[in-house]
């Protein structure tokens, strides 16, 4: 039978005892529990934090504080049902790998849904990775950090007893996880990153760093912080802490229902209800029938403010919002990242529209900001007392694409995925309509070339242009590669659907794979005024004769290593830089039994983080182009192709459920839509 582990409130002596043992800056909570105990778990099979001693010991002060005991352990046959029935709270401190076996994580998971508590933290999200029902537990899995730095953290939830106590924004030092996927759909987001205020984040703006949620009938508590030493004598986090093991062992009660406003699944991000704000001050949700959602944001004062971590102002080129004012009226300010950001416009007048339930639509033009600024904020000024309330948020942006898709985006293309004669029954490859592709093509007279004219005739009825990947095909050399520019010049080169940019002079462009084989270039000299030769490297020693530069490997995009020197060298040599992204790679479909190199889709969150890299200027460079690498693995959708929901069994074939919260048919174009949203984003930035 499952039982409820809300503790009530022990009496005015339980709680001057535990004031009496106060750890160092933490103040006791405002009523104690009854007394409990609490398992602290630090076995680490990968890296070991050097900070887990210090979190113990902070956990123990918290203890002798706040009347529970804590047992501290790195022994796994703790995990038994009778064992862990002994706590309210077990505590994952910087766990790191595989760390138990199937019986104990089956105790844990019984303990937790049957009422207990889970605290995990920093590491605990780089834990289990074999146990899929462990993500949902701890709420996100790790997947990268950038360099320990400082950064700035916006507090959501100024309620619940782990962030009660910090302001709207704490500046701290730690080392900044981003994850797989974002968990917010399926927590409650107690605190967020400011992606603008660090480098590397890798969230595309929403970054939840601490969060909770119920677990059947148990609840989850989990911090991203907690890297260093120093964090356990911190009074803010140790207050952080607190709240979190008190929320999870059931000492104190607190909201965590799911379901907060997050991103619009869709790409684009750009309305959301004014009262569905993921940080604020001043301002309160009010109701209001006529309004959308049947509310609005009110109790407007001059100086509030309210942040939308699920509305990106990046290329945004209008702010539009239905508004209500019996009070003063005032200014919106729109801004990018905070609420002290870059001004991109501002609604000079509200004037009062004659009562709550009157409404009358507003707007501004935006200055677009610039990709990975950060959220929408805004600003309110005005007069004494209520100004005005605010209805839906709505940002405009121009169509920045040609009709269909972009030119200056190309997407690496591969014919055995899907042809007329073959089981697909049809060209898998058109789908999203528009641009370019770089067809893969391995020498003349091979079964590529047979098929060019028909992929060429194909992308000519979808508007599509064709580039040329050219293979390291047997004898491939600098010479043969000059023959094989001639060749298809003058085979192709007349067909409607040829690529040549016009902006480099109508040139025909030819992506040349695995480079680095040959050492000798100099015969590129020969067709350097009629196309651009693209070097598949980001070495800038070896581009000698080429016209361009990309990378194609989708697991360097998650960290781009060179991308900023080699985009700055290809701008002032006059080359063309196509740094390559891709949602993920796993290799065993194309080497069996080699699983590195391996790069988790993530559920978007790596395609995204990719396309950040490269359109960030301090990260990327200023690209020409941006190439998007097809391949990912075989026999199955890939990058930019869709991925059947439905696979037949026993093939290990994936699907892209979850990609972008989109599940069955839907997930199947989830990389499609999300290509044509970053292409759009990228035109936009190069106007």
């Amino acid at each position: 039978m499952r039982r409820s582990r809300i503790r009530r409130p022990a009496g005015a002596v339980a709680l001057a005892l535990g004031a009496a043992f106060l750890g160092p800056g933490v103040p006791s909570t405002a009523a104690a529990a009854d007394p409990y105990q609490v398992l602290v778990f630090s076995k680490a099979a990968g890296f070991r934090h050097d900070s887990i001693p210090a979190g113990i010991t902070a956990i123990q002060q918290l203890g002798t504080a706040n009347d529970f005991t804590v047992t501290a352990t790195e022994d796994v046959t703790a995990f038994t049902p009778q064992n862990l029935g002994a706590y309210e709270a077990v505590v994952f401190l910087s766990t790191t790998g595989d760390v138990l076996n199937g019986s104990q994580q089956n105790a844990l998971k019984g303990y937790v849904d049957g009422g207990g508590g889970f605290v995990g933290v920093h590491a605990a999200a780089d834990t289990e990775y074999d146990w899929p029902e462990y993500e949902d537990l701890v709420g996100a899995w790790f997947t990268s950090h950038p360099a320990i730095q400082e950064a700035r953290l916006t507090t959501e939830d100024h309620v619940h007893p782990a962030t009660a106590h910090l302001d709207d924004t704490w500046t701290r030092n730690d080392e900044w996880y981003d994850y797989r996927s974002n968990p917010r759909a399926g927590v409650h987001v107690l605190q967020s990153l400011d992606e603008s205020s660090y480098s590397g984040g890798g969230m595309a703006g929403d970054h939840p760093i601490t969060w909770c949620h119920p677990q059947q009938d148990g609840r989850s508590f989990y911090t991203g912080l907690g890297h260093t030493i120093e964090s356990f004598a911190d009074p803010d986090f140790r207050q952080l802490l607190l709240g979190g093991i008190q929320y999870a062992a059931g000492a104190v009660e607190a909201d965590c229902g799911t379901g907060d406003p997050g991103p619009d699944p869709g790409p684009g991000g750009d309305r959301a209800e004014a009262e569905a704000y993921t940080s604020s001050s001043g301002v309160q949700a009010a109701p209001h029938a006529a309004a959308g959602g049947g509310a609005t944001l009110g109790y407007i004062d001059h100086g509030d403010r309210a942040g939308y971590a699920s509305l990106d102002p990046a290329g945004a080129t209008a702010f539009t919002a239905p508004v209500s004012s019996a009070g003063a009226g005032g200014t919106i300010e729109v801004r990018a990242g905070s609420a002290t950001g870059r001004l991109l416009g501002s609604v000079a007048v509200v004037a009062p529209t004659g009562g709550w339930d009157a409404f009358t639509e507003v707007t501004t033009t935006l200055t677009a900001a610039a990709p990975g600024a950060g959220p929408l904020f805004l600003r309110f000024t005005g007069g004494a007392g209520a100004l005005f309330d605010v209805d839906r948020c709505t940002l405009t942006r121009a169509p920045a694409t040609e009709e269909g898709g972009s030119s200056d985006v190309h997407l690496f293309s591969y014919p055995w995925y899907g042809t007329p004669e073959g089981p697909a029954g049809s060209w898998r490859h058109w789908q999203q309509g528009g641009g370019v592709i770089v067809y893969s093509w391995w020498g003349r007279g091979g079964y590529e070339d047979s098929l060019a004219g028909d992929v060429l005739d194909a992308a000519a009825r979808h508007g599509i242009e064709v580039a040329w990947h050219i293979e390291p095909y047997n004898g491939r050399t600098a010479a043969s590669v000059v023959d094989d520019i001639a060749y298809l010049e003058g085979k192709f080169g007349d067909h409607p659907a040829f690529y040549r940019d016009a902006a480099h002079g109508d040139r025909n462009a030819y992506y040349v794979f695995e480079s680095l084989r040959t050492l000798d270039w100099s015969a590129l000299e020969a067709v350097k005024d009629t196309a651009i030769v693209l070097a598949q490297t980001t070495d800038t020693t070896k581009v000698a004769h080429f016209g361009g530069i990309y990378t194609y490997d989708g697991i360097a995009g998650a960290t781009a290593p060179g991308w900023k020197q080699a985009g700055d060298y290809a701008k002032a040599n006059g080359l063309v830089r196509a740094p390559s992204v891709a949602p993920g790679y796993i290799d065993d479909r194309a080497v069996p039994g080699n699983t590195t190199p391996t790069l988790g889709r993530a559920d978007g969150a790596s395609y995204d983080r990719q396309w950040n890299n490269a359109l960030d200027p301090a990260i990327g460079g200023d690209p020409t182009w941006v190439s998007v690498t097809s391949f990912n693995e075989w026999h199955e959708g890939s990058s930019i192709e869709p991925a059947g929901s439905d696979p037949p069994p026993g093939h290990g074939y994936e699907t892209f459920e979850g990609a972008y919260g989109k599940t069955g048919a839907a997930a199947e174009t989830a990389y499609l839509d999300r290509t044509a949203y970053w292409a759009d984003r990228f035109e936009q930035q190069r106007r």
